[in-house]
């Protein structure tokens, strides 16, 4: 056979397809470019080929023997647009769904870039790309693992081949990695349904909504601002139902988790913060990281602000944002200064201005004072912990008492319209220049029927006179303090750890949530934790539009 018919030969062998397993891939070719093909020849054919190829060179004078086959120039790999007949299901059965983890940030773990990410389905990993020279298409030859999912689109592809896989087996993997809503499923959530319970790979028993959530080191106090918002009604499904594509990254995170938490087809009863985290400590400068933990309140001021920025909510006209027609409220404040004076005897005296300065701001947050803790101990020496109704510290708020700040004397009132969400701050800790203290003492409530009238300033036009406005809790943060322990000896120091207590509307029941530990708790003992934040829901009233309406035409 003379060189030309064996370069022909070899070319026709090249445009063989066939499913390209690792074996044939890697085959007999001697080029680095040959190896990297796609396409694969048959054990017969290959044989054939190197057989006519050595008697064609043997037959070529001695010039035509310096000549050798591989120095050609050959065409780049060859990518398959679909299986070849017969391999629909090829690799499918490779696919390991107990290693799948879609929680973590979209980063590629060669390149730890965020372009073009590719989730391998065998082993769970994250690389970057799908050509001929990314680092999935590297993984897929040197691990024979070659089921990849696009992070982004949710398409999943065969690699090395790189054709699109299409199989009706892979939808369940696709929504774990992108939950989706409809109008309709977001309604039920709240609703009492027979099927409301869901089912991991393992078999474990779980409630869409109230799962646990990952503590990967010291973020407990993101965890529990996360799950009180999530269970937000008109929060919840905004993030739920609506596009973020054109949002910023935070809103698009957050809205990832909350589809997360409430998955009813998850693979496992918990979801981890870890994309969201690391998008909030680069907003927010490393002020909120994963390994320091800080105050939940202080977080959830910043979080709310900049999802508002991020929702498109202007910083100037109230109401612009699903936030601000979430929690925000307004609050009449009445100021005087304070001013000293001497009297005839040189006596210093403290006077109050004449004059009452009068302002209307808006809030997202109400902050309640407690108490001062008692200083001594009972007759058994045991520290007293006092309790104070919820209704004796909301009093702060009822236009009548006054507190003094910064030489001045203020008093806060309520204005209608209320939020149909209020949220409450039982502020615990204060600091000052030796220590910081934390105040024990139990605030009691009941967690239905909160009557916010006597704090509201009337207004005929809003709110009959005289009539209970009611709300329900929702939401209730708590504050529990752990003594650190060292190897040796109780070192003394207290370590502070955050749990949420969580409504199920649909089953009228309470949950504790604490990272990943979800139980279940009676109402009748929400009150005994050191409340630190509550998210609570104004009860609707049917029938007060129309009477609203008939009493402002009057």
């Amino acid at each position: 056979m003379s060189k030309r018919q064996a370069s022909e030969a070899l070319d026709e062998l090249q445009d063989v397809a066939s499913p390209a397993s690792k074996r044939s891939r890697m085959g007999d070719f001697d080029s680095p470019l040959a190896n990297s093909h796609d396409d694969a020849q048959s054990p017969d054919q290959d044989a054939d080929a190197r057989k006519e190829g050595t008697q064609g060179a043997q037959s070529e004078n001695e010039d035509d023997d310096d000549e050798d086959l591989d120095n050609e120039p050959m065409a780049a790999p060859v990518r398959q647009s679909g299986p070849a007949d017969g391999y629909d299901d090829l690799y499918l059965d490779t696919i390991d769904r107990n290693v799948l983890d879609f929680d973590f940030e979209k980063l590629c773990s060669v390149s730890l870039s965020n372009i073009n990410v590719y989730a391998c389905l065998v082993c769970g990993k994250y690389y970057q790309g799908r050509g001929v020279k990314s680092h999935a298409y590297f993984h897929s030859l040197d691990e024979d693992h070659h089921v990849f999912i696009n992070l982004e689109t949710q398409k999943v592809y065969v690699l090395p081949e790189g054709y699109e896989v299409k199989s009706k087996s892979l939808d369940d993997i696709k929504y774990v990695s992108d939950p989706r809503y409809t109008k309709e499923e977001v309604i039920q959530l709240d609703r009492r349904r027979p099927n409301a319970v869901s089912w991991t790979l393992d078999g474990k028993e779980y409630t869409p909504g109230f799962v646990g959530m990952n503590n990967i080191k010291e973020n407990d106090y993101l965890n529990v601002v996360v799950q009180a918002l999530s269970h937000v009604s008109p929060l919840r499904n905004y993030f739920l139902l609506e596009d973020f594509s054109k949002k910023s990254e935070l809103v698009k995170r957050c809205s990832i988790l909350f589809r997360k938490i409430w998955n009813p087809r998850a693979f496992k009863a918990h979801v981890s913060p870890h994309e969201l985290l690391q998008e909030v400590a680069l907003q927010s400068n490393k002020r909120f990281t994963l390994t320091h933990q800080s105050d939940p309140v202080e977080f959830l001021s910043w979080f709310l602000n900049n999802l508002h920025l991020g929702l498109g909510g202007s910083k100037t006209k109230p109401g612009s944002s699903m936030i601000q027609r979430t929690f925000q409220g307004k609050l009449k404040v009445e100021s005087q200064a304070i001013t000293a004076r001497a009297d005839a005897g040189d006596r210093l005296r403290f006077e109050e201005a004449a004059e009452v300065k009068v302002d209307v701001v808006r809030f997202l947050l109400l902050t309640l004072d407690l108490p001062s803790a008692p200083l001594f101990q009972d007759e058994l020496e045991k520290n007293i912990i006092p309790q104070v109704p919820l209704s004796t510290i909301l009093s702060k708020y009822d236009g009548k008492r006054a507190q003094e700040h910064h030489a001045q004397r203020k008093r806060y009132r309520l204005l209608h319209p209320l939020p149909p969400f209020l949220m409450l701050h039982v502020k615990r800790f204060s600091q000052n220049k030796f220590v910081a203290e934390r105040n024990p003492t139990i605030v009691t409530f009941d967690a239905r029927n909160l009557d916010v009238s006597p704090y509201v300033e009337p207004n005929p036009n809003e709110w009959p006179v005289g009539e209970p406005i009611w709300y329900d809790l929702v939401a209730n943060v708590v504050h529990e303090a752990v003594r650190k322990r060292d190897d040796v000896a109780d070192s003394g120091e207290e370590k502070k750890t955050w749990k949420v207590q969580l409504k199920n509307k649909a089953t009228d029941e309470w949950v504790v949530c604490q990272d990943l530990f979800v139980d279940k708790v009676q109402s009748e003992l929400l009150y005994l934790g050191e409340t630190y934040l509550q998210i609570w829901e104004r009860r609707r009233v049917p029938g007060k539009k129309a009477d609203k309406g008939k009493q402002a035409a009057a």
